[in-house]
């Protein structure tokens, strides 16, 4: 009896090691080359499996041929598998990438680009279909089929190339880039469905009105069922992965897991798997609680490993040397020009008569959906093995796809430079430029340590007001947690409850653990952390209790959870104040630090839609040296520093239509001009970014913070990022 378990020989094995390397290395320095001629780096890992390939150092020199070229089915397979776990991953990214809002904002346009770049490609692929010389067909007298099979070929986009080449681009996050996948996605949606009927006529298959709508049911099924029952299945995954698990990586492994069960689905109702990856990338990307690390990381394999060996085993598949008969030639030339015309022109004239957009933009959708890549040579692979296709023609439509892969980066880079996006454009891709380095606009799940109480303690007012104002322009999921003993469960799950209420939030999740070892700091303190080791981006905690003895800040379970927190905190101080206490005066004294940075992003999310004012105080520490220097050189550099800094932050404020007023002082005490400044202002909060500095024993937040936190008259937010 055969073994289920049959590994591939040794050689087989030493093969694909050596292309895997070679394949690599070659196809990132090409694309390094490429990316210093101004190019996408996808121009040269295609080239660089074209260079590789029979096309021209396999053909020149055989032992390169016999290592990087597969010589058996088992080689070909393994490097497949390979390849497909490339453009799997790629998509993957795509689908991450991709936003529903924009895409749904952009759908005229869209849907106008598709619909164009399908109806003329496949007309004009059928009328070439028919003119095409009889020895290029393998049966004459089926014609009506290899012609169906040519316009279906003409019409699919390679969704892998073009997100690759907006990538390259840096157009992804764009309204073309965005508006050019999804038309793109809906052209492939088609184009496959095509492809399956034709193929059933070509097996002799009767097609019907019945078989058709089996196709398309498939589709529709797929995306019903993704969007409805795997959108929810992901939601459930996900929480439960962060609140039940501690495993490294164990997100990373749920997305691979999700993306390869949604790629089997898709495989299994004939539609593609790259599909699957797509749609699971999309759902992902939705979920609120979706950490960006995770999307680093994909992002490094994808597009420094797998990616780079897809396109270059796309580009080995290319042999132009079976076409280098002057006929021949000319006829590749003439298919070429043929499915260029049909997607540009096409897409343009759906894009400016349906979508109503510019000329230049509509243009940019057709040189974009131009890219065929290694999609269109999975589809002349089918046509070659369903006896569609003879090999030249296979030849033909596998050159087509990399020429037209290649000419879509420059022709895309020159239609852009044509266009001017619009102020709304800009802002919000400045905004996003903005966000993806700064800590605020990234909190997704919030951690809300609360002790059960009969009266609602102060400071959990202001936490309640500042996780409503970040509420309102952050998804944010929040978890409030408790310790109790066992006795007291219904108590303190009545109180988280009524907390949670109070917050005005969707999303608030209670945890309430009950402990029968005893309510010691250290029991507390232990289970506390373990909560926030499951992924949360930001823990607030109330410390208005104040400092109990000379030997802590302010008492020692807050003091630890401050020390040993895995995620940053957000200390809440806050002193008796009315109950519907508002941020309406926020001044937050800055240095020109990170953390004094971070601060400020806090306030202006607070502030932001709201008449509150923002005052940004910059106390330029006056030293001894700055006494001596007569000249007061030293001085008037400080301020011009603190003055562009103040600038910069005023600018951040304003795209998020915060005004601020700025405010720059001279003191040997920085923190007697803020608490200065506090009372002379009415200031209703104070927030301060500051680097908790933690000896062998103790906490301390340095004399400065300390002091203000002792002396301010109103409550006071000290940010550790």
């Amino acid at each position: 009896m055969q073994q289920p378990f049959t590994a591939a020989s040794h050689h087989d094995i030493l093969v694909l090691l050596v292309q895997l390397g070679v394949l690599l290395f070659a196809s990132r320095m090409m694309g390094e080359l490429a990316q210093r001629l101004k190019q996408p780096s996808v121009v040269g890992e295609i080239l660089a499996g074209i260079i590789l390939g029979p096309s021209l150092l396999s053909s020149f020199v055989p032992l390169i041929g016999q290592w990087v070229i597969p010589h058996t089915p088992v080689q070909g397979y393994l490097l497949e598998v390979v390849s497909l776990l490339g453009a799997m991953f790629l998509l993957l990214i795509t689908g991450l990438e991709t936003d529903l809002a924009l895409i749904r904002r952009q759908a005229r346009t869209a849907i106008g680009a598709s619909l164009g770049g399908i109806v003329v490609p496949f007309a004009s692929g059928f009328a070439l279909g028919q003119f095409l010389p009889d020895d290029l067909l393998i049966h004459p007298d089926g014609r009506l089929v290899f012609s169906l099979f040519i316009a279906t070929a003409m019409s699919i986009s390679a969704i892998p190339v073009i997100a690759k080449v907006l990538i390259d681009l840096n157009l992804i996050r764009r309204d073309i880039g965005q508006t050019i996948i999804a038309a793109a996605m809906v052209d492939d949606t088609v184009g496959w469905i095509l492809l399956s009927i034709v193929v059933g006529l070509a097996s002799g298959e009767a097609v019907t009105v019945g078989s058709v709508v089996q196709s398309v049911g498939s589709v529709l099924a797929f995306m019903i069922l993704s969007f409805t029952a795997g959108r929810w299945l992901v939601q459930q995954l996900l929480t439960f992965v962060q609140d039940e698990l501690k495993g490294r990586y164990m997100i990373l492994s749920l997305v691979l897991v999700m993306v390869f069960i949604w790629a089997a689905i898709a495989q299994a109702l004939r539609l593609e798997a790259v599909l699957g990856a797509f749609v699971m990338g999309i759902i992902f990307s939705q979920m609120r609680n979706f950490p960006q690390e995770v999307l680093h990381t994909l992002e490094s394999v994808a597009l420094g490993i797998f990616a780079p060996i897809f396109f270059a085993v796309a580009g080995l598949k290319v042999n132009v040397n079976s076409l280098l008969e002057p006929r021949l030639i000319g006829l590749t030339l003439i298919v070429i020009a043929v499915a260029t015309f049909g997607k540009v022109v096409g897409a343009y004239v759906g894009a400016t008569t349906i979508g109503r957009t510019d000329r230049w933009t509509a243009l940019s959708f057709g040189v974009g959906m131009n890219a065929r890549g290694a999609l269109e040579i999975i589809v002349a692979s089918i046509g070659l093995a369903a006896g569609i296709l003879t090999q030249d023609m296979f030849s033909i439509i596998v050159v087509m796809a990399m020429a037209t892969s290649l000419m879509a980066p420059p022709a895309l880079r020159w239609t852009l430079s044509k266009i001017t996006p619009n102020p709304e454009e800009l802002q919000r891709l400045r905004q996003e430029e903005l966000n993806r380095d700064s800590l605020i606009p990234n909190i997704r799940r919030v951690l809300l340590p609360v002790r059960p109480r009969t009266v609602q303690g102060v400071s959990q007012v202001i936490e309640g007001a500042v996780l409503e104002k970040l509420g309102q322009a952050l998804a944010l999921d929040v978890t409030l947690i408790t310790v109790t003993e066992p006795a007291a469960r219904n108590e303190a799950q009545s109180f988280l409850d009524q907390l949670a209420g109070s917050f005005g939030l969707r999303g608030v999740i209670t945890r309430r653990i009950a402990t029968r070892e005893g309510l010691n700091s250290s029991r507390i303190n232990r289970m506390i952390l373990d909560e926030a080791q499951k992924g949360y981006d930001l823990m607030i905690l109330g410390t208005a209790e104040g400092p109990a003895t000379a030997d802590v800040l302010f008492n020692p379970l807050l003091d630890a959870l401050i020390r040993f927190s895995p995620c940053p905190v957000l200390l809440v101080h806050g002193q008796k104040f009315e109950t519907d206490w508002q941020p309406r005066r926020i001044l937050v004294p800055t240095n020109g630090s990170l953390v004094g940075r971070r601060a400020a992003e806090l306030a202006f999310a607070l502030a932001a839609n709201t008449a509150h004012e923002v005052i940004l105080l910059w106390v330029i520490e006056e030293s001894e040296s700055d006494h001596l220097d007569t000249s007061g050189a030293s001085v008037i550099r400080q301020q011009t520093v603190a003055n562009r800094s103040l600038v910069q932050l005023s600018d951040l404020a304003a795209m998020q239509g915060v005004v601020v007023q700025t405010d720059v002082r001279l003191d040997p005490a920085p923190e007697r001009v803020i608490l200065e400044v506090t009372a002379e202002r009415n200031i209703d909060l104070v927030i301060l970014g500051t680097t908790i500095g933690v000896n062998a024993e103790q906490l301390y937040l340095g004399r400065k913070v300390e002091r203000i936190l002792a002396e301010s008259p109103c409550p006071v937010i000290v940010l550790n990022p």
